[in-house]
């Protein structure tokens, strides 16, 4: 059996700890003390091995004679357990977490996804210190004596650990920064997926944890890709066009909120109430060129789920969550990311609640939102979802042919809203909708109802 040894760092006031990615590296260098594999198995603390076979299907590719000398790393999807019958949440990300990765595979590897993951202990090294060996040269008391200097606080000051060594720092998605940069320096992954999955998980089981926990991944990926190292301009240089922009599709991916918060939950549903066309009339050729667009986009999606072994269920929850972490995580992910390159200080890195209380869990299960938690995110669903409700209720009192497709779009954000009017009218148990979000919601509608009467009569 192999030794299983309890780690754990030496963290000061003075000293940055660098989070999840200081965590890694002071693992890789005790390692490289106590055993110095040359396979490192990164696994995060909410999921576990379900088939003791993956080791060796990693090794596969790790002792394939053409492939090997520069894989860093072999990357099993993320999957998860419990999840209801309609996975309300999106908790699957299965775009994030298989079917991006499995496009990438054919740019050169997938990006690294945090866990799940075996990587080469010397993807992680530079050259000069790929050959460190010795370890049985030592005694006992030695070797453990250097593993424990290895995870002082100030171990790393002065060297390039979370440079050009081990996991990289900078970012709270260190795992996208990483794999982005084993590939900007010539290192191929492999994404590997078999039928039995290899790992399982839990997934975020109310709606706060989930949208806080993308609002975290998306402000740690603008700080990827907005520097000077973006995958956009570096990463297209020093890997491959495709490789860069699908990088780059993660790095800026919060920038979504931009057209969705206009297209799907503001403009067409102010200039629906204020009579203002925005889109082609139903009798002109371009607006069966807008429908197409809108459709296709969908229907590819929908299908793409399915293919990767989705249920059409799971594929309206997905797309439902995405307008809303579009229209909340997304959004305040891109107003924290601001925030602190200005620095302005706001709320500190939180990190996903893995506990839940008995009705929590009953609720989900039970595949009802939970929202009784008064959160800025709740005040933004509930004024769109209104929003789109006032505006469809005045176009169908007022019917006009030019503004079809104003209607379609309001008609649209309405069907994904009803999880929030029933929080908001009709439930009366502790997930609904708290009173005081309600009153921010009914007031902010109304301010932009004002300013929207404003834009569109000046």
């Amino acid at each position: 059996m192999p030794n299983l040894i309890y780690f754990s760092r030496e963290k000061c006031p003075g000293f940055p700890h660098h989070f999840k990615a200081g965590s890694l590296n002071s693992l890789v260098r005790a390692s490289s003390i106590l055993t110095n594999a040359p396979l490192i198995l990164t696994i995060d603390c909410d999921m576990y091995s379900n088939d003791p076979t993956s080791p060796q299907r990693a090794l596969c590719y790790f002792l394939d004679p053409i492939a090997s000398s520069k894989l860093a790393y072999v990357q099993f999807p993320q999957r998860f357990q419990g999840l209801n019958k309609s996975d309300i949440y999106g908790g699957e990300m299965k775009h994030l977490f298989k079917m991006n990765p499995y496009g990438m595979d054919g740019f050169g590897g997938p990006n690294y996804l945090g866990s799940n993951t075996f990587l080469a202990r010397r993807a992680l090294f530079d050259s000069s210190l790929e050959s460190e060996s010795g370890r049985n040269l030592l005694e006992p008391e030695k070797v453990l004596e250097m593993a424990t200097e290895a995870a002082a606080c100030n171990y790393e000051t002065g060297t390039k650990w979370g440079k050009t060594i081990g996991f990289c720092y900078g970012s709270l998605t260190e795992d996208l920064h990483t794999g982005f940069w084993l590939h900007c320096e010539g290192w191929t992954s492999v994404f590997c997926d078999p039928p039995q999955a290899a790992f399982l998980g839990d997934a975020p089981k109310t709606l706060h944890d989930a949208l806080s926990q993308c609002k975290r991944w998306n402000v740690g990926q603008y700080e990827v890709g907005f520097t000077r190292h973006s995958p956009l301009t570096f990463g297209v240089r020093k890997t491959s066009l495709g490789l860069g922009l699908t990088y780059s599709h993660l790095a800026f991916w919060g920038l979504w909120c931009i057209p969705i918060n206009n297209t799907y939950a503001l403009l067409p549903q102010l200039a629906l109430v204020n009579s203002r066309p925005l889109f082609p009339k139903s009798s002109d050729p371009w607006f069966y060129l807008y429908t197409y667009l809108f459709v296709a986009a969908y229907t590819q999606d929908m299908l793409d789920f399915i293919y990767h072994k989705g249920t059409l269920r799971f594929w309206w929850s997905d797309q439902r969550m995405w307008l809303m972490r579009s229209l909340t995580s997304f959004t305040f992910g891109s107003i924290q990311f601001a925030c602190k390159q200005l620095n302005i200080s706001t709320q500190s890195f939180n990190v996903t609640n893995k506990v839940m209380d008995d009705e929590q869990i009953k609720r989900y299960d039970e595949g009802t939102f939970d929202f009784g938690v008064d959160s800025p995110f709740f005040v933004i669903l509930s004024t769109a979802a209104l929003l789109n409700l006032c505006a469809i209720l005045v176009g169908i009192f007022r019917y006009n042919i030019n503004m079809v497709a104003e209607m379609l779009l309001t008609g649209y954000g309405v069907a994904n809203s009803w999880p929030v009017y029933e929080a908001i009218f009709l439930r009366s148990d502790n997930g609904k909708m708290p009173d005081g979000v309600k009153l921010r919601a009914f007031f902010l509608t109304g301010i932009l109802f004002a300013g929207g009467f404003l834009v569109f009569n000046a």
